[in-house]
């Protein structure tokens, strides 16, 4: 599987890690800053989830996506 940069990245493209991951049962999605967002039932309902932070994420002033780093993962 070919692997391309995103919309606006340049240089070689870097590593991904999975976005998705399940802790017992529910699921949770990782977020670039490092917080995983979650419970969620199902991956589904994680996919919907992401994407909706997305669109938040896009919609926010960039002091949003500093308050985050904030409670990044230990």
């Amino acid at each position: 599987m070919a692997i391309f940069n995103r919309s606006g990245e340049e240089g070689s493209v870097p590593n991904r890690n999975g976005r998705f991951l399940q802790k017992d049962r529910y699921w949770y999605y990782s977020t670039r800053e490092g917080v995983d967002i979650g419970p969620f039932d199902s991956r589904p309902d994680a996919e919907v989830g992401v994407g909706e932070f997305i669109d938040f994420i896009c919609a926010s002033e960039p002091k949003i996506a500093d308050i985050l780093r904030q409670y990044r993962a230990a």
